[in-house]
């Protein structure tokens, strides 16, 4: 019987991991290809996972709220199989049968779910343990299948309730079977459960940005005895790492990233701070939506280096064309926005600053040779940004009726991995909800973005056409803001931006 694994897939080019969000399939149940056996959430798209062949789903090694990336192996099916236990079948465990016993004696019989002994460790006698002081103690492992799952957790968590004192068998678990999740430990601290952990004074100090790998380094491990070792908080015996890894696939193998890697290694190490909850506050675990949000927020401010410019531009002759046009369009199926006015007129003037539609990658610069722009959409709750492909090929309308169905399926949650994915510049319209002016966050792997405000009624100074002199008069206006990375678009390169976007939008054109 053949095992097939199920990976975690490419979701997109841009896209390197992805998080289990729901199970639709138990170890032990029967599967046909093709049919759905669990959901998968990116920061692009949501999706469901299609088996690759029919059988039984008889292994998963990824629990829901796991993050892992693509590639990873999350579960292995039994292809063929008709009927199966409900757990994947268990590595042969050591005989607990003296070294004396006559050959086969009790070799085939199952252990106890009470009572599993260890795998075999570097030991003359069987089930013993090394000790930090080179004794051997016998050691029995009395704990069920769930609660070594429950107990083992990524580097991540186990980090996290050693620096708050928490002992991760207490912390209520909702990944795959129980299993302690970064969110479950983050939310068991914010609620007070670290004061069930370890006194404040015995805790650990709070490192500053070190591995696991340079904490085993920095701090050895006291000889016993020694009369100058600092006291620790009493520990429980120390499982063997072959056993705690037993169920685990060598791609389940945490791997330090690349030091020269940077911007991975920051969004793997991502986390917000945590503060004490008060009396009357509510606390709730961030959904996918807002957390990968919250942390491309983070990742974009620390990397981009952020200046804002702003202008003021008079929409005057677009609202007339707007009125002029309207029932036309309305004939042809076409509602034409402001916002359909001003991605136009950037699709039209990107291509002259390869440095607002560009971005810089490593130590190079990346000039796009496309102009892609991405429109923000509200999801309320929540933001998504779809993208227009190769606007600078549509027209008015066409752009019109591209954001029409891009932000209406956004909300649908119909859009496909490819539509939001591979912008060059974004707009973002906070002034749909009356916001004068906003200074958003540049997306990364872009070097700009705009924000428009709201379009008001303005009384301001103009030339009276007849004489010439100055003249007050009632104006549609609204003030633009370009974030952009000052690290690749100079503020020159900015202002140049904004007057021509300025120049084509106050004298727009007719046929276009």
């Amino acid at each position: 019987m053949s095992r097939i694994e199920v990976p975690m897939p490419q979701m997109g080019e841009s896209i390197a991991e992805g998080t289990v969000s729901k199970w639709l399939k138990a170890p032990g149940d029967a599967v046909e290809r093709d049919e759905p056996i669990l959901e998968i959430s990116t920061d692009k798209v949501d999706a469901e996972i299609p088996a690759p062949a029919a059988g039984m789903l008889a292994e998963i090694l990824v629990g829901e709220g796991e993050t892992v990336e693509v590639g990873t192996v999350v579960a292995y099916i039994s292809e063929g199989a008709t009927e199966a236990a409900a757990t994947p079948e268990p590595e042969p465990e050591p005989s607990n049968v003296s070294a004396d016993a006559p050959d086969g004696a009790n070799r085939n019989a199952a252990p106890s779910a009470a009572a599993i002994p260890l795998p075999p460790v570097p030991s003359s006698e069987p089930g013993a343990v090394a000790a930090g002081d080179g004794a051997s103690e016998e050691v029995v492992c009395t704990t069920t299948s769930e609660e070594r799952l429950r107990t083992r957790s990524t580097p991540v968590v186990r980090r996290i309730a050693q620096e708050a004192g928490v002992d991760i068998a207490s912390v209520p678990g909702t990944g795959h079977q129980g299993r302690v999740t970064k969110q479950d430990i983050l939310s068991f601290i914010e609620s007070g459960g670290a004061k069930a952990g370890l006194p404040a004074e015995d805790a650990p100090p709070t490192p500053s940005r070190v591995t696991p790998q340079q904490r085993d380094i920095a701090e050895p491990t006291p000889e016993a005895g020694d009369p100058e070792a600092p006291a620790r908080p009493a520990e429980a015996p120390r499982v063997p790492a072959v056993a705690a890894t037993r169920a685990a696939p060598p791609t389940r193998t945490p791997k330090a990233a690349p030091p020269s890697d940077l911007w991975k290694r920051f969004h793997k190490e991502v986390e917000h701070p945590v503060f004490p909850v008060r009396e009357g506050d509510r606390v709730e675990t961030m959904n996918k939506v807002r957390r990968l949000t919250a942390e491309h927020m983070v990742l974009a401010k620390r990397i981009s280096s952020h200046v804002h410019s702003i202008i003021e531009i008079d929409f005057s002759i677009v609202d007339r064309i707007r009125r002029e046009n309207k029932a036309r369009w309305a004939e042809r199926g076409a509602r034409v926005s402001y916002t359909a006015f001003v991605a136009w007129a950037c699709s039209r003037i990107l291509r002259d600053f390869p440095s607002v539609n560009g971005t810089i990658s490593g130590n190079n610069i990346v000039y796009r040779g496309a102009v892609n722009i991405g429109m923000a959409v509200d999801l309320n709750p929540g933001l998504i940004v779809p993208v227009i492909h190769d606007a600078d090929d549509l027209s008015l309308v066409g752009t019109a009726r591209k954001i029409i169905d891009l932000a209406t399926r956004a909300k649908s949650r119909q859009l496909s991995p490819g539509e939001i994915q591979g912008a060059t510049f974004t707009i973002t319209n906070p002034g749909v909800l009356g916001t004068i002016v906003g200074m958003p966050i540049i997306p990364k792997g872009t070097s700009a973005i705009l924000g428009t405000g709201s379009i008001d009624k303005r009384v301001v100074v103009v030339a009276d056409p007849a004489t010439g002199e100055d003249a007050m008069a009632i104006r549609k206006r609204s003030f633009f803001s370009l974030g952009y990375d000052h690290r690749l678009v100079d503020g020159a390169d900015s202002a140049r931006f904004l007057s021509r976007l300025k120049e084509l939008l106050e004298d727009f054109p007719e046929d276009a």
